[in-house]
């Protein structure tokens, strides 16, 4: 098994490090408790005017019918490891503020800031998540009427670490491919866009 600590070019909280998508998860059951705190993390994540516009659609093993359902909205790549997992998630985005109607033009990047808040809180629990952009929109919005409003954001499995052997070669391959981040100096500008800021470079 690769080790999926990162090498960071900067100290940063290990558990920051911990964080990685794997795609061989293990069939054990995810306590309620865990769970729970994983959703209350996502809770406390900062949004535009305290908005909030996230909700999370939440399927589990132990509800066949349900995990079904929300596994059949997933793309067929992500079916194949996908149902192995012991929770299935959709986030969703409300597209206006509550407060006036008008567009919130930042409800992606506050469901996004949750759910990096989940997948803290489940590496610090032991577990991991891997968000899929892979999955069918308009079928995810029909199969749980969701209303119009409202977007369906990302797919999210989550578990305990499982067995890579249990997983065909081409996606052993792709799990144990090296991380890599592009450098802070492609990314931290001042002064000018691409311009490599002195505090990076």
């Amino acid at each position: 098994m690769i080790d999926p600590l990162s090498t960071t070019q900067y100290s940063i909280e290990e558990v920051l490090r911990q964080r990685w998508s794997p795609i061989s998860f293990s069939n054990q059951a995810v306590e309620p408790e865990k769970l729970r705190s994983m959703l209350e993390a996502a809770r406390w994540a900062a949004s535009s005017y305290n908005e909030q516009p996230w909700s999370y659609i939440v399927a589990t093993q132990d509800n066949p019918d349900e995990f079904s359902r929300l596994l059949k909205c997933l793309a067929e790549g992500n079916q194949v490891w996908a149902k192995h997992t012991p929770v299935l998630m959709l986030s969703v985005a409300k597209l206006t503020f509550e407060r006036n109607g008008v567009e919130n033009r930042h409800a992606f990047h506050d469901v996004g800031a949750a759910s990096a808040n989940l997948a803290i809180e489940a590496a610090a629990q032991g577990l991991l998540i891997h968000q899929m952009a892979g999955f069918d929109v308009p079928k995810a919005k029909e199969t749980y009427g969701i209303p119009e409003g409202y977007d369906p954001v990302a797919a999210i499995a989550l578990g305990y670490l499982g067995d890579p052997q249990t997983l065909s070669e081409a996606l052993q391959q792709r799990q144990s491919s090296p991380r890599t981040r592009k450098s802070l100096d492609q990314f931290v500008f001042t002064g000018h866009w691409n311009q490599t800021s002195s505090i990076v470079g």
